[in-house]
Formats: C-alpha cells, structure tokens, sequence
C-alpha cells in the first residue's frame, strides 16, 4: 500500500511539473474583420468624440493602433483583392466587380494558404471579388450573399426582416460554436474573414442608409459640425473635367449631404451602422472568452475604403483625398508583449500588408509575389522603410469617376488624373484638408518635380 500510495505521488509530481513547464505555443486561430466604406477618423480611439466604438476601442488600448493606415485602390472590389492577395491592382489585375480570381491566384491569398498550412478557414458576409464566381467550395465554412452588395435587410424563417450586421454576428456565433465542438483531434486552428456591408450606404436613388431598429436614435441629439472643405469655393475649385453633375460622387452628395441638416442626419446613420458594428464585434470577443479561445485569437480589424463626408462637395471614395484612402486599422494579438499591448504605430500601413501579417502571425511563408509586409515584424524600427506608397484607381472614367494615379508620401500627396493630364500636389503636414493645391505654384517646382520622378519610379514597381 506505501508502495502503491508513493507511486501516484510521483506521479503527480511528475504530472505538476510537466503542466509548471511552459508550453509551446500553438499557432493562433486569426479573425479578420472588414468594414465597408469606413473612413479613418470614424473610432473614438482615432479621437471622434461623438461616435461611440467601445469595443474596438478596448481592442485598440490591449492591441496595436495604426493611425497612418491607408487603401491602395480606394473601391471596395479592387481593395479586398488586394487584401486578400497582398497585391497592388497593378498586379493582382482585378479592376472590376465581375473578375474573379483565377484558381492559381486564389491559392495564393492568405485563406487559402492558410488552409494548405492545415487551418480550417471561413468566410462571412460580403466576399466582394468577382462575386458571381465566388469560391465558396475552397472554405470549409461559407456564409456569403451572391450579391455584389448584400441588401441590408433580409427576411428569416418567419418573415421577420433581419439586419445584415445582425445576419453576420449571428453567423460568427455559429461558426465560433461549430469549431468549438469539434473534437480536439481534428479542431485544428482556424482562420475567419468577415465582411461588413456597413456603414456603406443602400444603393439607390437617392441612396439611403438601413439602420438598426435599436440604433435609430443614436446620436439624436450630437451636434454634427460641417468640414471645412464643405464650403462650396473647394468644389468650385475642381477643374472642370472633374466639376459636373455626372461625377458620381456630386450625385450621391446632393441628396444626402447638400444641406446641413441632410449633412446631420447621414453623418448620424454612418455612425449608427458602425456601432451596430462594434456592438457585433463586442459579441464575438465575449464569445472567444466563454469558449477559452480569447487568449489564442489574433484579430486584425480594418476598413476597405475611406469615404467623403461632405468634404470637397462629395459623398463616396474613389479619389486620392485623405478621407477617401485613408482607414483605420487595428491588430490584436493577445501575445504580444506587454509594452506593445495599446501603442501606436507610426508607419504607414496599407491593405496589401494584411495578408502578409496574417500569414507571419501563423508562421506560414510569405509568398514572393506579395508586395505588402509583416506589419508588426518592424514595430520597434524607430525609422520604417516605407515613407510612400503608390495609389491608383481605374474604374469607370470620366466622366463619372475620372480616372487618378499618384503617389502618398508622409509630407506631400501627389495625383495625377491619368485622362486629362491634371495634376494636384498637397503638403498633408502643413495642410491636413488638403485645402491647397501647390501643383501650379512656382515655390513647389522641385517638390512636384521629384513627386513626378518618384511616381514614375513606383507605376513601374508595382507591375
């Protein structure tokens, strides 16, 4: 019996010793969360104080903040192909909303490489890529619309119209749930892509904005102040190319931000449909902490385009304007280390970096054909490689989106629209608004001369 009795001691002295080592760690699982339409300044942790992001607030104070986060293509179609690819249009060649990736492509973007590294991978809401011919038998989990633009509002089983944000919160608790009952043997890690519709408007004539029953006085009583480029005089300083009725986003702009109060009243919604956001994004992390995945889930969260405002005269994307390129972005990764937990980067952070970061953050190669980088391997580089990036956006022409190239530096912006040969320069340090263009001004001659050189440089780079 002593015999028996020290036997079990030493084995669970064995037992507590090996559960005292620490462990290796496992490759995390990877949420990837995407907006519609969401500029950069619409978070309270971005310094809004009027819209009310509480839980992707606390994901940005324990996580990682990238202020300069920015689009390489501000359209939605062209930007989530380079999310997923890691590649400039230029590259990628997806210009459009039929052109879908080829199968050689699509097994180069991160889902896909991720589930060649054995992680169960996911999809829901909107997909956004050659969206009548989605992949939907590459995942094993798949909860998208058909829909180049999902409808806001869709019937369940009883009639009762649903919310698209409600539909896709739904969707994560199940699949969540799903992978959470699945035995340990074949669990695995997964990796989730979700596509927000929201904030993006319905489109329609006039477009509209579908909120949430339970957000639809929100904010009723925030004072929305107008832009200053509202002011008719930056309108009117377009060239004329640019200046007409057809521009696509003056047509948008005039039923819902031509007026102060039609101005309120859209910039209100906007912010409804993106806490109805952070409410779901609030679910999700609770439910990641009830299934004990929280400590082991890397979330990355980001916008697909910036979006006017008001600001310039316009409502949309498209153009090379801080509002329109410029998104917010946040990584959390519950390990990292603590003095990194809620800083903030300074680099310049694009969409073609996503990719790359997700496939780093599981330990999977980066293929050489990405053009974007691991955005946390250079966190402490107090100088980072990157100080400008090129930008381009091909869809449609003049005159309903007159086409723009141009290069995004960390002092000067310079686009030129490709048609016509019109060329604007701002310094964004000196002149946050873009408020002034310096293209034509004989100060600028040098600066402008080496933005053209370095534009040059960097259309042939991206090929």
């Amino acid at each position: 019996m002593r015999k028996l009795t020290y036997s079990l001691l030493l084995v669970g002295l064995v037992v507590g010793t090996l559960m005292a080592q620490p462990r290796k760690p496992s490759r995390p699982n990877i949420i990837f969360l995407l907006t519609d339409d969401h500029r950069w300044d619409a978070l309270g942790v971005m310094g809004n104080p009027i819209i009310q992001t509480p839980n992707l607030d606390a994901l940005a104070r324990t996580g990682i903040l990238f202020p300069n986060a920015y689009v390489t293509t501000s359209i939605c179609c062209v930007s989530r192909a380079s999310l997923l690819s890691g590649q400039y249009m230029s590259r990628h060649k997806i210009q459009d909303f039929d052109t879908p990736f080829s199968p050689a492509a699509l097994a180069q973007t991160y889902p896909l490489l991720l589930k060649k590294a054995g992680y169960k991978i996911g999809f829901i809401g909107k997909y956004g890529v050659g969206t009548k011919h989605q992949p939907s038998d590459a995942f094993d989990y798949w909860s998208c619309t058909p829909k180049s633009q999902p409808d806001y509002e869709v019937p369940d089983a009883q009639g009762r119209l649903i919310h698209d944000t409600d539909t896709i919160s739904h969707a994560i608790q199940k699949f969540l749930s799903e992978f959470a009952n699945q035995g340990p043997s074949s669990q695995g890690p997964f990796c989730l892509s979700v596509g927000f519709k929201a904030p993006h408007e319905l489109d329609g004539d006039p477009p509209t904005y579908v909120v949430q029953s339970r957000f639809k006085d929100l904010y009723a009583n925030a004072k929305i102040p107008l832009p200053l480029t509202a002011d008719p005089k930056y309108w009117d300083s377009f060239p004329d190319f640019f200046r007409t009725d057809q521009n696509i986003a003056r047509v948008r702009w005039k039923p819902l931000l031509s007026t102060p109060d039609r101005h309120a009243e859209t910039v209100k919604n906007y912010y409804r449909l993106i806490t109805g956001v952070d409410e779901a994004v609030g679910k999700l992390v609770a439910q990641l902490k009830s299934l004990n995945l929280d400590q082991n889930t890397v979330i990355v969260f980001m916008g697909d385009n910036g979006f006017y405002l008001g600001e310039h005269g316009l409502e949309g994307k498209w153009y090379g304007h801080e509002e329109s390129i410029r998104v917010p972005l946040i990584i959390y990764d519950p390990r990292l280390p603590v003095e990194l937990r809620g800083s903030k980067s300074t680099q310049i952070a694009l969409n073609i970096d996503v990719a790359p970061t997700l496939l780093a953050r599981a330990g999977v190669p980066i293929p050489a054909g990405m053009q974007g980088t691991d955005l946390l391997r250079d966190l402490k580089n107090p100088t980072p490689e990157r100080t400008d990036f090129f930008y381009e956006h091909t869809f449609m022409g003049s005159p309903r989106i007159p086409k723009v190239e141009g290069v995004v530096g960390t002092v000067f912006t310079y686009m030129n629209y490709i048609e016509h040969g019109y060329e604007e320069l701002y310094n964004t340090v000196q002149d946050p608004h873009e408020t002034m263009n310096l293209a034509k001004d004989t100060r600028y001659a040098k600066e402008l001369e080496n933005m053209r050189k370095r534009y040059a440089a960097l259309k042939r780079a991206v090929q």
